[in-house]
């Protein structure tokens, strides 16, 4: 409440620094919001000079003082503060002010200003172009404006760098990051700095150089999980799948060990690089992989590459987990890497079949089944076509509701049904027939639920990616049918079912080397060879099962189509081919 003296002031100003300096080191959290004190500071400034700011806002405020005020007892002082207000502003993302504010501290010891050379950064330019005022003998500093200025120049690059990557100027995020890599920083900021750069060399299409960045993250601080979840990334880019999974594994391992965030920030430094950058790009660059989430990322890994056995332990551990009421590690929404609940057990399901564990998923498979029996409707229709009115209309928020609705629906709609057919290729296996045809039976009746209506063939394209698996399943199905009435010489139903199939998927090759066996059998030679030669002439070996389908089938369904490829092709082609042989024969003779 003292008036303000210019002999006390840069004593004052030197205590508010120090002040500033503890307030935010001790918090050891980021830097956020404005630093009132430093406005307070300017003013008494003012005050001393015969002037008034109080109406300006902070940047004018700063210009105002730099310009007016031109005691020399002043100017180390307030170039101190003015690098702690750049700090305050960097850690709010205010580059362009930061910018400003060192222009004006570099015309205030050099009015014919400073100049940034072609290609060079102007922020990172201005910022070294800052002399640091000499420490004065009355008050010793909390951080030596020197170390200040190294750990703004750090800061600066790095946050520019993350801009530039997100916005997908590799080249450039890469000289900045590579310029933060080289600054004054503690051993996690830079691992946290390798990583990024990692992302970047990726996204620019050299992984190995990637590997070399991430490696010497986890050198400079093997707390640095994130980085080990990169390279696995990178390895399973490389399709480097053993030491995909050596790097998942060794993740879940140190999760186990180690709680995120667990590595202490630097000691000696009360403003450090950390505290000034926190963006969101960052975070997720950074974000912390859950246990129960790279356990699952595990099975999934060893299940696509036929490791059957190591998905089979995976995937009961993940589903231990859940079991122990860990399922708030795991986001049911789709924004992680692991898939919904019920896919997840349907690839369980799929994993203890390849394993040979039928009635293991069957069991599986059973709790998807009762799980959503109560959330399908007994019809749901699918418009091939919505209408996009000109204006949105207060309606428009609803009709997205029960589009969305509609679209759960759907998926449960797959998934039960995806049980029933894996329920029946694993009674298949275990020799019943019988009740493996029950259960193909209960799929395909599952799916006449929906119904689609509209003039035209595609459904409406928010639906489409759930409609082709349903069709996929009732091609499946019907062909895993249609075998099994084969083996119970049920002939005519399954050539029912091998035509219905045909209908599903025009030209699959299992369904029609399936149909041509059931003519065959029926003893319609003739027509079993004419449509073998009319398949032959039309996919000459080619693999058509996703024929047409730019979209992956899931997961859980891959074994199911491998069960669904005809075992006789060769067989049932020689057989074909002695017969017209035979033919021609007689008709030559």
């Amino acid at each position: 409440g003292l008036p303000a003296a210019l002999p006390a002031l840069p004593l004052e100003l030197t205590v508010l620094y120090n002040s500033l300096l503890f307030t935010a080191g001790a918090s050891d959290s980021a830097i956020k919001g404005e630093a009132d004190g430093i406005r307070q500071g300017l003013l008494r400034v003012l005050e001393v000079c015969g002037a008034c700011g109080q109406d300006l806002g902070t940047e004018e405020l700063w210009q105002k003082v730099l310009q007016e005020v031109t005691v020399e007892e002043l100017q180390a002082p307030l170039h101190r503060l003015g690098a702690l207000q750049a700090a305050w502003w960097l850690a709010a993302g205010r580059l362009g002010s930061v910018a400003g504010l060192f222009q004006l501290l570099s015309t205030a010891e050099d009015p014919g200003g400073t100049r940034c050379g072609e290609g060079q950064n102007e922020l990172l330019s201005l910022i070294k172009a800052w002399q640091v005022p000499a420490e004065g003998a009355s008050l010793p500093l909390a951080q030596s404006a020197e170390d200040l200025k190294e750990i703004l120049c750090t800061a600066a690059a790095f946050l520019q760098g993350l801009q530039e990557l997100e916005a997908g100027n590799f080249p450039t995020a890469l000289s900045l990051l590579q310029e933060a890599a080289g600054g004054f920083c503690s051993k996690k900021v830079l691992a946290q700095i390798y990583t990024c750069l990692s992302c970047c060399t990726q996204q620019m299409g050299k992984p190995q150089t990637a590997l070399q960045h991430l490696k010497r993250a986890l050198q400079v601080d093997f707390q640095c999980l994130p980085a080990l979840s990169h390279a696995a990334a990178v390895y399973h880019e490389l399709g480097e799948t053993d030491a995909e999974l050596q790097a998942l594994t060794l993740l879940y391992e140190a999760l186990g060990k180690t709680p995120p965030g667990g590595v202490s920030s630097s000691p000696y430094f009360l403003i450090r690089t950390e505290l000034l950058v926190h963006t969101p790009v960052l975070t997720s660059l950074l974000r912390h992989r859950q246990p129960s989430e790279v356990k699952y990322l595990l099975a999934q890994r060893c299940l696509q590459d036929g490791r059957v056995a190591d998905a089979v332990e995976h995937y009961l551990d993940f589903l231990a987990l859940l079991q122990d009421g860990l399922q708030q590690q795991v986001p049911l929404d789709g924004s992680s890497a692991l898939s919904r609940i019920p896919e997840v057990f349907l690839e369980a399901a799929s994993a203890l079949e390849q394993a040979g564990r039928h009635q293991d998923a069957i069991t599986m498979c059973e709790e998807v089944i009762i799980r959503t029996t109560d959330l399908i409707p007994r019809v749901l229709q699918v418009e091939e076509r919505l209408e996009q009115p000109e204006y949105p209309s207060p309606g428009a928020e609803l009709t997205g509701g029960l589009l969305s609705q509609k679209k759960e629906r759907l998926c449960c709609l797959a998934w039960r049904a995806a049980g029933y057919l894996h329920q029946g290729w694993a009674w298949a296996k275990l020799g019943e027939g019988k009740e493996a045809v029950t259960q193909f039976s209960r799929c395909l009746s599952d799916l006449l639920r929906v119904q689609l209506h509209g003039s035209g063939i595609e459904p409406t394209e928010t639906l489409q990616p759930e409609v082709e698996v349903l069709q996929k399943i009732r091609l499946l199905s019907l062909i895993g049918r249609g075998a099994q009435f084969l083996e119970l010489g049920r002939h005519k139903e399954a050539l029912l079912d091998f035509q219905h199939s045909l209908q599903v998927s025009p030209g699959d090759p299992a369904a029609a080397s399936y149909l041509v066996q059931a003519l065959w059998k029926l003893n319609r030679k003739q027509e079993a060879a004419a449509q073998w030669q009319k398949f032959s002439q039309s996919s000459p070996g080619g693999d058509g099962q996703q024929q047409g389908q730019g979209r992956p089938l899931p997961l859980y369904l891959v074994s199911c189509l491998e069960q669904a490829m005809f075992p006789h092709s060769e067989t049932l082609a020689r057989s074909i081919q002695d017969y017209l042989g035979t033919a021609a024969q007689d008709t030559s003779s």
